[in-house]
């Protein structure tokens, strides 16, 4: 079976691809795994430009690797981050686990592609997009929505699809990197153009120490070191087929908490109070420990530097290839991947070692059928995970969170334009034969309207679905437990609708857009349950009885002053409607973006400045009471609401030949981070911390400098 001997089945394939695209006429070359139909001279929306969309059906937009690259990004994380519509959001203080938000709904429920191949799941999300390089890419594109891929029906926020620079000709890149905190970055790229074909290398070395804004020994900002490799190739006719594929080794080690990277030294301290508890802003009388809120006596602190420490070591190998092959008026596309993701974690003195294998394989034909075009297809999905670890108390966890789900899949969709091509629609549906959740059917309806050129309307409405997963959907506090009581028994559900109005002229791009999604059976992780017969610590993993409601309004746009200088602004809003312990992670319900690029005779200038409305802490953390049971180390209740503020990143690169430029940047210029205000630390009402009270920048300002070479 495909699982058990994946390899060498997925080497020996490397055909395949499948992105799911649906062109209207007559097909490109495009590959991408959005079911996208290209608009064939309608419209000249199919730039880059911010506030503009791709020529697809569903809504798309795109992040250049020139935009990449102006943002200082050095992985997919960095690239999307600060962008209309997209948020990466902190998840721990400490560890600095990130996740890709869509929409403002969970991290979980955005779907990263590679070359429009599904590869990560929740497990290899929560570290593993720090890892992902943004070296040798050509475009990322971003379609927000559920429903956005027909190949991947859990993406019930939209998908992130990486997309992979297919050389036109011979190069070697070099970019060296210094800047603040003790970081360093090395990037090399090497792509070999052949007869028929093509193939690339990159390599990149990461390495940043760990922040300690307030002085009281325990970081922010997690320190880490980061080493990746990887192979591409390409192949414009092989048996007919056009194929690309890619191989890619990471290495990464994080560490937060405790300052350092003698990350063993770390581990092995376990007694003492090696912290300043008395330092930051409402922080505790005393060094030695905190204000227990309940009576005001002191909690004295004696774990070590270990107690307050993560550290997490990531190892991942994976695999992907494409291919498609014309038959006249009908296309053949195939795809494969397979990916091993291994994580060696330290939680303040417990310990979780887990084990990932994912394999993906599918196969689509798309045909005509009169005045339509049809595309049926199959694919099948397998993600396991095992682990094992040792609570902080010294009892052996095995298999707390262990699953393994195996998901084939069939799918059709159909395609038709009217009116002279004015009106485009599609529809779908899909089965997924899930073998913990049975059979599930997601139906979809996609229309685009063109009312000019220039103007164009696009709605989409249906249902997906997503099975729950493991505990880094929400939190790693379930290691201080036993055992998981899984009493899910459906998986969650999306019900959605997004419409975009769209305007793209030779000097204005602007899009408007509307998002619901209603998410029933939202998965919930209580780590405060009791086994019945032994008394020992538990968690419950149940789904909540009421729907999470997210909707959002927001306007993008960007306009072309001269030839050299684009300027952009963009607005968004949200409404959030939830049950408390849900949405446990703090959301602005307005931001606003200003930004403009500047480029000739070899100068680049670029500037971007973001703000964050306030937040309803008191909504996001109610702890089920209407209120928020959390506290500063002084005591003192937490704000119940945060701060609006502003963050400002800036860069500029000058060339002085084809061959040599040289860069500097400021990230953060403003210098605002949350602990001036309010630290992330907290207590409960027993007196026991936690590291998650999170809503603002967690790194102040970062300056860096570097230099490109091409030979």
């Amino acid at each position: 079976m495909l699982y058990k001997t994946p390899w060498p089945l997925l080497l020996a394939a490397s055909l395949p691809a499948l992105a799911q695209t649906t062109p209207a006429k007559p097909p490109t070359d495009q590959a991408t795994a959005l079911p996208a139909v290209t608009i064939a001279g309608k419209s000249n929306q199919g730039t880059m430009r911010p506030g503009a969309l791709r020529d697809e059906l569903v809504k798309t937009e795109t992040i250049s690797d020139k935009a990449i690259e102006r943002s200082g990004a050095t992985n997919i994380n960095e690239a999307l981050d600060k962008n209309p519509g997209i948020a990466v959001q902190l998840e721990c203080s400490i560890c600095n686990v990130r996740n890709v938000l869509l929409n403002n709904l969970p991290g979980r429920y955005t779907t990263l592609l590679i070359d429009g191949v599904p590869i990560f799941s929740s497990v290899s999300s929560a570290y593993g997009l720090d890892s992902v390089s943004v070296y040798g890419l050509e475009r990322i594109d971003v379609a927000r929505g559920a429903g956005a891929s027909l190949i991947a029906p859990e993406a019930l926020a939209g998908t992130v699809n990486i997309v992979t620079k297919r050389p036109l000709e011979s190069e070697n890149r070099v970019r060296l990197q210094l800047g603040q905190y003790g970081s360093r970055q090395a990037d090399a790229y090497v792509a070999q153009t052949l007869q028929g074909g093509a193939i690339t290398a990159t390599l990149n070395y990461n390495k940043h120490d760990s922040v300690d804004a307030d002085g009281n020994g325990v970081s922010e900002y997690s320190g880490f070191e980061r080493k990746l490799g990887g192979v591409g190739f390409f192949v414009d006719d092989a048996g007919g087929f056009k194929v690309k594929g890619r191989l890619d080794v990471v290495n990464e080690k994080r560490g937060g908490g405790a300052l350092g990277d003698d990350y063993a030294a770390i581990k092995a301290s376990n007694t003492g109070n090696p912290f300043n508890w008395s330092r930051g802003v409402k922080a505790s009388p005393d060094t030695s420990g905190w204000i227990n809120p309940a009576d005001g006596s002191i909690v004295p602190y004696s774990d070590g530097r270990g107690g307050f420490s993560e550290i997490i070591f990531t190892d991942r190998v994976q695999f992907l290839s494409t291919a498609e092959k014309r038959f006249g008026d009908s296309k053949l596309r195939v795809a494969v991947g397979a990916a091993e993701h291994k994580q060696d974690s330290f939680y303040e003195l417990a310990t979780y070692v887990g084990r990932q294998n994912q394999y993906y394989a599918e196969a689509s034909w798309q045909m005509p059928v009169g005045d339509w075009t049809v595309t049926t297809g199959a694919n099948y999905r397998f993600e396991d995970l095992n682990s094992r670890g040792v609570t902080a108390g010294g009892s052996a966890v095995i298999g707390i969170d262990d699953y393994t789900y195996q998901v084939p899949a069939v799918f059709v969709q159909a395609y038709r334009s009217f009116f002279n091509d004015t009106l485009e629609v599609n529809g779908s549906i899909r089965h997924d034969q899930h073998n913990v959740f049975g059979g599930i059917t997601s139906p979809r309806f996609n229309a685009l309207y063109h009312h000019t050129p220039q103007v164009s309307s696009r709605l989409s409405l249906g249902t997906g679905f997503r099975a729950p997963t493991s505990f880094f959907e929400q939190d790693h506090g379930i290691l201080d437990t036993i055992r998981i009581d899984r009493q899910i028994k459906d998986p969650e559900v999306s019900s959605n609708l997004s419409y975009a109005l769209s305007y793209a002229g030779d000097r204005l791009a602007v899009t408007s857009s509307y998002n619901y999604n209603s998410i029933k059976n939202f998965a919930i992780l209580n780590p405060g349950g009791t086994d019945p017969v032994t008394g020992d610590p538990i968690t419950l993993f149940t789904s909540a009885k009421d729907a999470v409601t997210v909707q959002g309004l927001d306007v993008n746009l960007s306009y072309l002053l001269t030839p050299a200088l684009t300027v952009m602004a963009a607005a968004e809003v949200f409404d959030y409607r939830f049950p408390a312990g849900t949405l446990v992670f703090a959301r602005p319900k307005a931001k606003a973006y200003f930004g403009f690029d500047y480029e000739q005779n070899g100068l680049d200038l670029s500037a971007k400045l973001v703000w964050t409305g306030p937040m309803d802490l008191r909504k996001f953390h109610d702890d089920g009471t209407g209120q928020q049971n959390r506290f500063n180390l002084d005591g003192t209740p937490k704000s119940d609401t945060s701060p609006n503020f502003v963050t400002l990143d800036m860069r500029a690169e000058y060339a002085t030949s084809k061959k040599f430029a040289f860069y500097a940047g400021i990230d953060n210029a403003l210098d605002y981070k949350q602990t001036d205000k309010e630290s992330f630390l907290f207590v409960v009402g027993d007196g026991a911390p936690d590291v998650v009270h999170l809503w603002g920048p967690n790194r102040g300002r970062y300056v860096y400098a570097g230099v490109k070479l091409s030979f």
